[in-house]
């Protein structure tokens, strides 16, 4: 109690702000280690201060750190990046340390951190902590709480970690450009106690949803509500990591959100309990079993799930968020007749093909060309054919023989013998139905209010 009182003591006598680094300050800045591979990095086991049990960071990596007199200090450049959201596509985004979202950072409840911030953007920037409790100086809110920090300038924060938990980081200044360019990342604040909280293996990732246009390399950052692709960790099926655990393992999944509307996250297989939110852990006793939790705008969730072996999607359950570069003014032509307008189109435009009379599912096995840069709608080919899935969809896979530490994409579960779906063969009696009512001149047409995805 007493650190407590002490920590807001000083946050206010103080009036404790982020500040510009001096020149000789410069000189003896941590090492800034850049990643740009979208390839996810061996969590990063700490060889000095506290230990802890490290997170695996979805199609990425956590930043390195130094020890100074006590104090963990982290540099973070903020720069321009390119991201592969999957084989095929790249786009220009801004970022951090090479890559957005930037570096995962991990510290331990207790530790004083010290993190630099350079600037390499256009503009100036700032880094708000979100969800961590720290003076207000330090809080990051561009021209409220301290000043912007300016392009080419570097700035310090620098503040105790009074409580373990899932965070994210992320600027305040210019937010609807810099965070819909990429700008963000997480925070984790492990316990001091390493047995509590304990898991096997413990993912993290973040939501983030962009509007690039089919053969475009740079997100429109003007959008509201209208995006085309949504990502975790700025990746998109089947470019998503599989999270990949050994059966009978304690695994906590880590979600932070920062798009514009809410993700109902959908694990198929075990279920989960949510362990975690944005105030921190949950008690055991207030703890309630789920398979989908709803993650909102800026909040953090975390579950656990004890692994069963098998191969378990997990993906987004609006399903809209599971497709890529998806057109939103298609009409639905389920049902139409192309036949005769077809004919005579394929005779002006002979590779012409008729789409969505029959449903969409088609989209999942064409090859259709696309214009350079841009994503299947549909894709993903499993060991029994098109998946037909993109944007916000990945899997659990959880194997027997997995080795302690193995994040490799073990390929697809072999299914136990006649434990897999099957065509029935034998004979199938139609049932009796009643007759359906005849459309006549009085029957009214109702069709959907077209404007696109708004209040999604």
């Amino acid at each position: 109690m007493s650190n407590r009182r002490n920590f807001f003591k000083a946050a206010g006598a103080a009036a404790l702000s982020a500040t510009a680094v001096s020149r000789v300050g410069a000189a003896s800045l941590p090492d800034a280690v850049y990643q740009s591979s979208p390839t996810m990095q061996p969590p990063l086991v700490p060889n000095t201060g506290r230990p802890y049990n490290p997170v695996a960071t979805l199609n990425g990596w956590s930043l390195p750190w130094r020890m100074n007199n006590g104090v963990k200090e982290f540099h973070l450049v903020a720069e321009p990046v390119v991201r592969e959201f999957a084989p095929g596509m790249k786009a220009n985004l801004w970022g951090y340390n090479g890559s957005s979202p930037g570096p995962t950072i991990e510290a331990v409840e207790g530790d004083r951190v010290r993190i630099f911030v350079t600037n390499k953007l256009p503009e100036h920037t700032t880094v708000h902590w979100h969800g961590i409790l720290l003076p207000s100086g330090m809080d990051g809110v561009g021209g409220l709480t301290q000043p912007h920090i300016p392009p080419g300038k570097t700035f310090v924060y620098e503040f105790t970690l009074l409580r373990s938990g899932t965070h994210m980081y992320h600027p305040h200044a210019d937010e609807m450009t810099q965070m819909a360019m990429g700008m963000m990342g997480m925070f984790i604040i492990h316990p001091k106690d390493q047995r509590q909280m304990r898991v096997d293996r413990d993912f993290v990732f973040l939501l983030a949803s962009y509007d690039i246009e089919p053969g475009a390399a740079t997100p429109k950052t003007s959008e509201m509500t209208d995006f085309n692709l949504w990502t975790w960790n700025s990746r998109v099926f089947p470019g998503i990591d599989p999270l990949v655990c050994r059966t009978g393992d304690r695994v906590r999944v880590r979600v932070g959100n920062l798009t514009m509307t809410n993700h109902p996250i959908h694990m198929h297989g075990p279920h989960f309990v949510v362990t975690g939110t944005d105030g921190g852990w949950v008690p055991p006793s207030a703890r309630w079993p789920e398979v989908t939790t709803d993650v909102a705008v800026g909040q953090m969730r975390s579950f656990e799930f004890d692994a069963i072996a098998g191969d378990w999607a997990i993906h987004c359950h609006k399903s809209h968020h599971t497709m890529n570069a998806m057109g939103h003014d298609v009409p639905n032509m389920i049902g139409v007749d192309h036949k005769g307008v077809a004919e005579r189109i394929s005779k002006l435009v002979p590779d012409y093909m008729v789409m969505g009379d029959k449903g969409m599912a088609d989209m999942g096995a064409m090859e259709m060309p696309l214009p350079d840069n841009t994503l299947p709608m549909m894709t993903g080919t499993g060991p029994f054919g098109p998946m037909e899935m993109g944007g916000m969809f990945s899997v659990v896979k959880v194997r027997n023989d997995v080795q302690r530490g193995d994040y490799k994409d073990p390929g697809f579960y072999k299914h136990p013998e006649g434990t897999v779906a099957y065509e029935y063969t034998g004979q199938v009696q139609m049932p009796t139905r009643a007759p359906a009512p005849q459309a006549d001149s009085k029957t009214i047409n109702v069709r959907k209010p077209s404007g696109g995805h708004t209040n999604h």
